[in-house]
This record gives C-alpha cells, sequence and structure tokens, in this order.
C-alpha cells in the first residue's frame, strides 16, 4: 500500500509538471498537448465501449481524430470545430443507419472537443496562461478538497448509482474551495474583481465534478475499474482529465457565445473568459 501510494504521489508531480510547463510555454508546444490528450481519450474511449472492435467505425473515428487533432495543432481552431462538427454529425447518421449505439459519435465529440477547448483556452498569449491557470486551480482544488470534505464530514450520497464514494458535502465543499482557488489566482492577475468571475468559478467547478461524474458513469456502464493504465496509479488519461475537459468544455462555450454577442467572434477566448 505505502509503495503504492508513493508511485502514486510520484506519477501525480511529474503530471504536473509536464502539464505546468508545457502550459506555461504555450503555442505549438501546448496545442500539441491537447491534440495528444485527445487522441489518447479516443484510444481509451473506443477500448471501453468497443467502438475498436468494428473495423469500420475504428478507421472513421480515427481519421476523424486525426484530422481534428492536426487542425488543432496547428491553430486552425474554427476549422477543427467545423471537422468536429461535420465528423459528430456524420458518425451520428452512421450509427442511425446502421441501427447501432452511438458510442463512436459520443466518442469523436467527447475526444476532439478535449483537445479543442484546451489549446484555444491556452492560445499563444499572456491571456491565455492566466485563463489555463485559473481552469487548472479551479478543477484542481475542486478535485482534492471535494475528496477531504467528503470523507471528512460524508453525510448523504451524490450520486450512488454511478459513483457510490462521492458525497454532497464533498461536492459543496469542493465547489467552495475550487471557486476560491480561481478567484485567487484571477486577483493575482487583475486589480479588479467582478461578481461575474465569481459565477464562472463556480460554474466550472460545478462542471468539472460534472465531468468526474460522466466518466464514472461510462466505466460503470461498462464495468471498468479504470479507463486505462497508461498513467502509473492514476489508471488512464480519461481518470485524470475528466473534470478538466468539462470544466474547459463550459468555459469554451461562455466564452464563445459571449465573443459572438459583443464582438463579433473578434476575440481569443481567454481575452473574452476573463474579461478583466
Amino acid at each position: 500500500m505505502k509503495s503504492e501510494l508513493q508511485l502514486r504521489v510520484l506519477s501525480g508531480v511529474v503530471m504536473a509538471f509536464l502539464t505546468l510547463t508545457l502550459t506555461w510555454l504555450g503555442g505549438t508546444f501546448f496545442s500539441v498537448f491537447s491534440a495528444l490528450i485527445g487522441l489518447l481519450i479516443f484510444y481509451e474511449w473506443s477500448t471501453i465501449t468497443a467502438v475498436k472492435q468494428d473495423r469500420a467505425n475504428a478507421i472513421y473515428g480515427w481519421v476523424a481524430l486525426l484530422v481534428i487533432c492536426l487542425l488543432v495543432s496547428v491553430f486552425a481552431f474554427l476549422w477543427a470545430f467545423a471537422a468536429l462538427v461535420i465528423f459528430t454529425a456524420a458518425a451520428w447518421v452512421w450509427a442511425k443507419v446502421r441501427q447501432q449505439r452511438y458510442w463512436l459519435p459520443m466518442g469523436i465529440f467527447y475526444a476532439g472537443f478535449s483537445a479543442l477547448s484546451l489549446a484555444s483556452i491556452r492560445g499563444d498569449d499572456t491571456a491565455g496562461l492566466i485563463a489555463m491557470l485559473f481552469v487548472f486551480a479551479i478543477v484542481w482544488t475542486t478535485d482534492i478538497s471535494a475528496y477531504f470534505v467528503g470523507r471528512a464530514a460524508g453525510g448523504p450520497k451524490l450520486a450512488p448509482r454511478i459513483s457510490p464514494g462521492k458525497t454532497w458535502s464533498g461536492a459543496i465543499g469542493g465547489a467552495f474551495f475550487g471557486t476560491l482557488a480561481g478567484v485567487g489566482v484571477y486577483m493575482l492577475n487583475y486589480p479588479f474583481l467582478g461578481i461575474s468571475i465569481v459565477i464562472l468559478a463556480l460554474s466550472l467547478s460545478v462542471f468539472s465534478q460534472i465531468g468526474d461524474l460522466f466518466e464514472s458513469f461510462i466505466k460503470r456502464r461498462f464495468s471498468v475499474k479504470d479507463s486505462g493504465h497508461m498513467i502509473p496509479g492514476h489508471g488512464g488519461i480519461m481518470d485524470r482529465v475528466d473534470g478538466l475537459v468539462f470544466a474547459c468544455f463550459a468555459a469554451f462555450l461562455v466564452a464563445s457565445v459571449l465573443d459572438y454577442i459583443f464582438h463579433g467572434g473578434a476575440l481569443p477566448i481567454a481575452a473574452t473568459l476573463l474579461n478583466p
């Protein structure tokens, strides 16, 4: 047990160092990193849901992800979004025609949107760095504090059929401390704090917990303990980024809508998201 904990801690430190280093570098370094995360998510998704057992579905899915992630890696975010929508819609129709379940289009969308939202939030400027650290602080603090508050306070279960270990006390504690962490990062970089930033931080914390529950639902649906075995002591990539990608989904959509309404789609995601 002690050696397993040490392995888990060591893996966590290495992952955090690598992630923060690439976040600091930004640009192509982070966009390629985001694309790789998207590809690994699809690999694990296709393994869990048995998409890869259907040759036609597997080929289509990998072609779709490779195209989307290639566009993401070269900062062609608008084209990547268009490709994501087209490939997902076509896969949905394909599944309907073949009378299959919709795991293929869901996997394309989940993995492709993960890569796109991560890379577009970080971008290649200072605002992107702050925005990404803002999201990281919220998600990581939410995850850690939800675990410890839940263990300390106990109480009613949050979603016993999906994730029996999670409690309402942990969810509330995670949201509270995750919001504080996000606000803290924001105030270190901008002098004025509006209520909109507090609401945004709270919303991203909630979405990160929804992402965690979503992945728990998928694993329970297919009776698997971990999404994979790529990270020693932690399981798979999906196990580590489930909350992060859902928070990024929410941040991307909120910023995109606000940018379109107020700026006609002219600003980067991070600039609209933080709006100092």
